[in-house]
């Protein structure tokens, strides 16, 4: 579903993703843990191209990028519509609902017409759990139900790969466990993630796989039970026993 093959990324003479390489299967749910400054947001970005690698091949569902030569925005664009991302800040537009939060990519970059956007986004909203909330605007909802219109609003686009960075690291710990669950529901209906989050628990219940990265680089990476209880590398047992 996932190839990334030698992928780098540099921010002036500063280089943050060292030649990664990573595959993740149709289906399967990858947390990607590390330090702040490590590079795995950065990781992700470049997934979706927010970030534009200065190498490597990055492939999802068939359709492949070369970072090693130029690439076109017309590939850039086609590529992103594979992905849907939810970041740490909701980005939802103040003017609109709810609905109208999830109906606008529909409507504007789909071409659905607004009857059409409006029935996929009530299925998205009572989804994620906000049915009664739907015609409210963001400063109605709490963190944590903007949250899930992010998480609805980025699923209307029918993606192939969710990608989570920091989804709940801007909540108050009482509303990160509605977001946490709505994306469990998400990792048992097969959807596949990449997600980078604090929340060991999370990882520990719902990751196929965990990945540690420092530095630019993936220093170990295995199912949760064996990277939580034994983890290999010295750096990981470091940054795991500060978590503790």
């Amino acid at each position: 579903m996932i190839s990334i093959q030698g992928l780098q990324k540099s921010f002036g003479p500063l280089e943050v993703i060292k030649n990664v390489d990573l595959e993740i299967e149709q289906g399967k749910v990858v947390v990607i843990i590390g330090p702040s400054g490590s590079g795995k947001s950065t990781l992700l970005r470049c997934l979706n191209v927010l970030e534009t690698p200065n190498g490597g091949i990055i492939s999802i569902d068939g359709q492949q990028l070369d970072f090693n030569k130029p690439v076109s925005k017309k590939a850039i664009a086609a590529f992103r519509r594979l992905t849907g991302m939810v970041f740490q800040s909701y980005n939802l537009f103040p003017h609109l609902t709810a609905t109208g939060n999830v109906t606008e990519g529909l409507t504007t970059v789909k071409g659905l017409s607004k009857n059409e956007a409006g029935e996929i986004a009530e299925q998205l909203i009572v989804k994620v759990g906000l049915a009664e909330h739907k015609e409210k605007y963001p400063y109605q909802l709490s963190g944590g139900q903007q949250q899930r219109v992010a998480i609805a609003r980025a699923l209307a686009m029918d993606p192939k790969v969710m990608l989570f960075d920091e989804p709940t690291s801007a909540l108050d710990p009482e509303l990160v466990n509605e977001v946490l669950r709505v994306m469990k529901d998400l990792a048992q209906e097969g959807m596949t993630m990449a997600v980078v989050t604090h929340e060991m628990k999370f990882a520990q219940e719902v990751a196929d796989e965990v990945i540690f990265i420092d530095d630019g680089v993936i220093v170990e990476r295995g199912a949760p039970a064996q990277i939580f209880t034994n983890p290999q590398h010295e750096r990981t047992k470091r940054f795991l026993s500060l978590l503790q």
